[in-house]
Protein backbone atom coordinates (compact mmCIF):
# COMPACT_ATOMS: atom_id res chain seq x y z
CA UNK A 1 0.00 0.00 0.00
CA UNK A 2 1.34 3.13 -0.76
CA UNK A 3 2.56 5.22 2.26
CA UNK A 4 0.67 8.71 2.50
CA UNK A 5 3.52 11.42 3.26
CA UNK A 6 1.77 15.18 4.41
CA UNK A 7 4.08 17.88 2.43
CA UNK A 8 3.46 21.67 3.74
CA UNK A 9 6.49 22.89 1.56
CA UNK A 10 6.94 23.42 -1.99
CA UNK A 11 11.18 23.08 -2.16
CA UNK A 12 10.61 19.56 -0.94
CA UNK A 13 13.43 17.41 -2.94
CA UNK A 14 10.88 15.05 -2.97
CA UNK A 15 8.57 16.70 -5.41
CA UNK A 16 11.24 17.27 -8.24
CA UNK A 17 9.36 15.01 -10.83
CA UNK A 18 6.13 17.68 -10.23
CA UNK A 19 8.20 21.08 -10.81
CA UNK A 20 7.64 23.56 -13.68
CA UNK A 21 5.08 21.49 -15.78
CA UNK A 22 4.16 24.31 -17.55
CA UNK A 23 8.54 24.51 -18.81
CA UNK A 24 8.47 22.44 -21.70
CA UNK A 25 12.12 21.98 -22.65
CA UNK A 26 12.85 21.31 -18.33
CA UNK A 27 10.27 18.43 -18.90
CA UNK A 28 11.48 16.79 -21.86
CA UNK A 29 14.96 17.06 -20.25
CA UNK A 30 13.75 15.60 -17.33
CA UNK A 31 11.68 13.08 -18.50
CA UNK A 32 14.80 12.11 -20.89
CA UNK A 33 17.09 11.88 -18.18
CA UNK A 34 14.72 9.65 -15.78
CA UNK A 35 12.60 8.20 -18.31
CA UNK A 36 9.49 9.27 -16.50
CA UNK A 37 5.76 10.59 -17.49
CA UNK A 38 3.22 12.67 -15.46
CA UNK A 39 -0.43 11.33 -15.81
CA UNK A 40 -2.94 13.85 -14.21
CA UNK A 41 -6.69 13.50 -12.79
CA UNK A 42 -8.08 9.96 -11.66
CA UNK A 43 -9.66 8.73 -14.77
CA UNK A 44 -5.80 9.01 -16.33
CA UNK A 45 -4.07 7.66 -13.06
CA UNK A 46 -5.91 4.84 -13.02
CA UNK A 47 -5.32 4.01 -16.81
CA UNK A 48 -2.28 4.16 -17.05
CA UNK A 49 -1.41 1.99 -14.00
CA UNK A 50 -4.87 -0.41 -15.08
CA UNK A 51 -1.95 -0.60 -18.15
CA UNK A 52 0.99 -1.61 -16.37
CA UNK A 53 2.95 1.37 -16.04
CA UNK A 54 4.57 1.84 -12.35
CA UNK A 55 4.27 4.36 -10.19
CA UNK A 56 7.22 6.79 -8.52
CA UNK A 57 5.32 8.61 -6.57
CA UNK A 58 1.69 10.54 -6.53
CA UNK A 59 0.61 14.30 -5.68
CA UNK A 60 -3.14 14.05 -4.26
CA UNK A 61 -4.86 16.65 -2.81
CA UNK A 62 -6.82 14.98 0.36
CA UNK A 63 -10.14 15.57 -1.16
CA UNK A 64 -8.74 12.94 -3.97
CA UNK A 65 -7.44 10.04 -1.68
CA UNK A 66 -10.23 8.61 -1.38
CA UNK A 67 -11.23 8.25 -4.83
CA UNK A 68 -8.09 6.57 -5.29
CA UNK A 69 -7.76 4.57 -2.37
CA UNK A 70 -7.91 1.26 -4.56
CA UNK A 71 -5.25 2.65 -6.37
CA UNK A 72 -3.27 3.37 -3.69
CA UNK A 73 -3.75 0.16 -2.19
CA UNK A 74 -2.31 -1.93 -4.82
CA UNK A 75 0.93 0.75 -5.03
CA UNK A 76 4.46 1.07 -2.81
CA UNK A 77 4.85 3.89 -4.30
CA UNK A 78 4.89 7.39 -2.06
CA UNK A 79 1.68 9.59 -2.41
CA UNK A 80 2.77 13.34 -1.63
CA UNK A 81 -0.87 14.88 0.56
CA UNK A 82 -0.75 18.61 0.27
CA UNK A 83 -3.45 21.55 0.02
CA UNK A 84 -4.50 22.08 -3.76
CA UNK A 85 -2.70 25.67 -3.31
CA UNK A 86 0.40 24.30 -2.65
CA UNK A 87 0.46 21.66 -5.57
CA UNK A 88 -0.09 24.89 -7.51
CA UNK A 89 3.25 26.60 -5.83
CA UNK A 90 5.30 23.10 -6.96
CA UNK A 91 3.70 22.57 -10.37
CA UNK A 92 3.05 26.30 -11.34
CA UNK A 93 -0.01 25.74 -12.67
CA UNK A 94 -3.84 25.03 -11.24
CA UNK A 95 -3.98 21.14 -10.15
CA UNK A 96 -7.93 21.77 -10.71
CA UNK A 97 -8.12 17.57 -11.34
CA UNK A 98 -6.81 17.33 -7.96
CA UNK A 99 -4.32 13.95 -8.58
CA UNK A 100 -1.10 13.73 -10.39
CA UNK A 101 1.11 10.79 -10.41
CA UNK A 102 4.91 9.76 -11.86
CA UNK A 103 5.17 7.01 -13.99
CA UNK A 104 8.24 5.09 -15.08
CA UNK A 105 8.19 4.80 -19.11
CA UNK A 106 8.22 1.83 -20.77
CA UNK A 107 10.85 0.99 -24.03
CA UNK A 108 8.89 1.67 -27.38
CA UNK A 109 8.11 -1.37 -29.59
CA UNK A 110 9.69 -1.69 -32.93
CA UNK A 111 7.82 -0.26 -36.10
CA UNK A 112 7.85 -3.94 -37.59
CA UNK A 113 6.11 -5.41 -34.15
CA UNK A 114 3.23 -2.84 -34.07
CA UNK A 115 2.70 -3.13 -38.13
CA UNK A 116 2.35 -6.67 -37.45
CA UNK A 117 -1.28 -7.81 -37.97
CA UNK A 118 -2.61 -4.32 -37.96
CA UNK A 119 -4.91 -2.92 -40.70
CA UNK A 120 -5.65 0.58 -40.16
CA UNK A 121 -2.96 3.12 -38.76
CA UNK A 122 -1.94 6.41 -38.73
CA UNK A 123 1.50 8.03 -39.82
CA UNK A 124 2.20 11.50 -38.30
CA UNK A 125 4.92 13.88 -39.58
CA UNK A 126 6.04 16.60 -37.19
CA UNK A 127 3.34 17.25 -35.41
CA UNK A 128 4.50 19.60 -32.86
CA UNK A 129 1.55 20.71 -31.14
CA UNK A 130 0.75 18.04 -27.59
CA UNK A 131 -2.46 18.78 -27.79
CA UNK A 132 -2.93 17.39 -31.31
CA UNK A 133 -1.06 14.55 -30.63
CA UNK A 134 -3.36 13.98 -27.65
CA UNK A 135 -6.47 14.23 -29.61
CA UNK A 136 -5.54 12.08 -32.70
CA UNK A 137 -4.45 9.50 -29.81
CA UNK A 138 -8.05 9.69 -28.44
CA UNK A 139 -9.61 9.65 -31.79
CA UNK A 140 -7.50 6.72 -33.18
CA UNK A 141 -8.73 4.42 -29.95
CA UNK A 142 -12.33 5.84 -30.49
CA UNK A 143 -12.36 4.57 -34.09
CA UNK A 144 -10.55 1.54 -33.76
CA UNK A 145 -7.50 2.94 -35.44
CA UNK A 146 -4.83 -0.83 -34.57
CA UNK A 147 -1.68 1.88 -34.20
CA UNK A 148 0.38 4.86 -34.35
CA UNK A 149 3.46 5.84 -36.04
CA UNK A 150 5.29 9.31 -35.25
CA UNK A 151 8.15 10.78 -37.25
CA UNK A 152 11.16 11.71 -35.63
CA UNK A 153 10.25 15.41 -34.77
CA UNK A 154 6.56 14.69 -33.49
CA UNK A 155 5.77 15.64 -29.96
CA UNK A 156 5.79 12.81 -27.32
CA UNK A 157 2.66 11.08 -26.49
CA UNK A 158 3.55 10.91 -23.19
CA UNK A 159 4.22 14.59 -22.37
CA UNK A 160 1.45 15.55 -19.64
CA UNK A 161 -0.42 17.45 -21.66
CA UNK A 162 -0.93 14.56 -24.79
CA UNK A 163 -2.19 12.17 -21.79
CA UNK A 164 -4.81 14.42 -19.99
CA UNK A 165 -6.27 15.48 -23.74
CA UNK A 166 -6.31 11.62 -24.64
CA UNK A 167 -8.01 10.90 -21.68
CA UNK A 168 -5.33 7.68 -21.69
CA UNK A 169 -5.66 6.85 -24.55
CA UNK A 170 -1.87 6.83 -25.26
CA UNK A 171 -1.81 3.81 -23.00
CA UNK A 172 -3.84 1.67 -25.02
CA UNK A 173 -3.14 2.08 -28.80
CA UNK A 174 0.33 0.98 -29.82
CA UNK A 175 2.90 3.17 -31.29
CA UNK A 176 6.21 3.56 -32.38
CA UNK A 177 9.00 6.35 -33.51
CA UNK A 178 10.34 6.01 -37.08
CA UNK A 179 14.14 6.37 -37.01
CA UNK A 180 14.50 6.91 -41.08
CA UNK A 181 12.43 10.40 -41.90
CA UNK A 182 13.17 10.24 -45.44
CA UNK A 183 12.13 6.34 -46.16
CA UNK A 184 9.60 6.47 -43.61
CA UNK A 185 6.78 6.05 -45.98
CA UNK A 186 8.29 3.32 -48.44
CA UNK A 187 8.82 1.21 -45.27
CA UNK A 188 5.51 1.51 -44.27
CA UNK A 189 4.54 0.33 -48.03
CA UNK A 190 6.85 -2.40 -47.78
CA UNK A 191 5.37 -3.77 -44.50
CA UNK A 192 1.72 -4.40 -46.54
CA UNK A 193 0.36 -1.11 -46.45
CA UNK A 194 -1.16 1.48 -48.98
CA UNK A 195 0.10 4.94 -47.86
CA UNK A 196 -2.54 7.58 -48.05
CA UNK A 197 -1.47 10.97 -48.14
CA UNK A 198 -3.55 13.90 -46.76
CA UNK A 199 -2.92 16.58 -49.26
CA UNK A 200 -4.62 18.82 -51.31
CA UNK A 201 -2.47 17.75 -54.39
CA UNK A 202 -3.80 18.14 -57.44
CA UNK A 203 -4.14 14.41 -57.85
CA UNK A 204 -4.87 13.58 -54.26
CA UNK A 205 -8.83 11.70 -54.67
CA UNK A 206 -11.88 11.99 -52.30
CA UNK A 207 -10.63 10.22 -49.26
CA UNK A 208 -13.87 7.27 -49.52
CA UNK A 209 -12.29 6.81 -53.45
CA UNK A 210 -8.84 6.51 -52.04
CA UNK A 211 -9.17 4.00 -49.14
CA UNK A 212 -11.89 1.92 -51.35
CA UNK A 213 -11.51 -1.73 -51.39
CA UNK A 214 -7.81 -1.44 -49.51
CA UNK A 215 -6.79 -3.93 -47.34
CA UNK A 216 -4.44 -2.15 -45.11
CA UNK A 217 -3.89 1.65 -45.15
CA UNK A 218 -1.81 4.01 -43.09
CA UNK A 219 -3.13 7.40 -43.39
CA UNK A 220 -0.72 10.21 -43.87
CA UNK A 221 -1.07 13.05 -42.00
CA UNK A 222 1.42 16.27 -41.81
CA UNK A 223 2.34 19.36 -39.38
CA UNK A 224 -0.18 21.83 -38.56
CA UNK A 225 1.02 24.55 -40.38
CA UNK A 226 2.51 23.16 -43.91
CA UNK A 227 1.04 20.29 -44.23
CA UNK A 228 3.39 16.96 -45.15
CA UNK A 229 6.57 17.66 -46.72
CA UNK A 230 7.10 17.14 -50.28
CA UNK A 231 9.03 13.63 -49.86
CA UNK A 232 6.15 12.54 -47.67
CA UNK A 233 3.57 13.46 -50.37
CA UNK A 234 5.65 12.49 -53.10
CA UNK A 235 6.52 8.95 -51.83
CA UNK A 236 3.14 8.18 -50.52
CA UNK A 237 1.31 5.21 -52.89
CA UNK A 238 -1.88 8.01 -52.83
CA UNK A 239 -3.32 10.97 -52.11
CA UNK A 240 -6.37 12.15 -50.92
CA UNK A 241 -8.67 14.80 -49.58
CA UNK A 242 -11.53 15.34 -47.09
CA UNK A 243 -14.50 17.06 -49.09
CA UNK A 244 -15.20 20.57 -47.75
CA UNK A 245 -17.77 22.82 -48.50
CA UNK A 246 -16.13 25.80 -50.99
CA UNK A 247 -13.72 27.90 -49.58
CA UNK A 248 -12.72 25.99 -46.55
CA UNK A 249 -9.27 24.17 -47.61
CA UNK A 250 -8.93 22.70 -44.72
CA UNK A 251 -9.33 21.35 -41.22
CA UNK A 252 -7.28 21.27 -37.56
CA UNK A 253 -4.94 18.43 -38.24
CA UNK A 254 -6.83 16.46 -35.29
CA UNK A 255 -9.99 17.21 -36.66
CA UNK A 256 -8.95 15.97 -40.45
CA UNK A 257 -7.41 12.70 -38.48
CA UNK A 258 -11.00 11.93 -36.73
CA UNK A 259 -13.14 12.38 -40.13
CA UNK A 260 -10.64 10.54 -42.28
CA UNK A 261 -10.19 7.78 -39.35
CA UNK A 262 -13.69 7.57 -39.69
CA UNK A 263 -14.36 6.89 -43.22
CA UNK A 264 -11.39 4.51 -43.59
CA UNK A 265 -12.83 2.67 -40.92
CA UNK A 266 -15.90 1.85 -43.02
CA UNK A 267 -14.29 1.42 -46.30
Amino acid sequence: MAVLIDIDDAEDPRLSDYRDLRDVQLRKNLEAEHGLFLAEGEKVVRRALETGFPARSFLMAPRWLDGLADVLATSDAPCYVMPESLAEQVTGFHVHRGALASLERRPLPSVESVLAGARTVVVLEDIVDHTNVGAIFRSAAALGVDAVLLAPRCADPLYRRSVKVAMGAVFTVPYARLEDWYDALPQVSAAGFTTVALTLADDAREIEQAVAGLDRVALVLGSEGHGLSPRWEQSADRRAVIPMREGIDSLNVAAATAVACYLTMRR
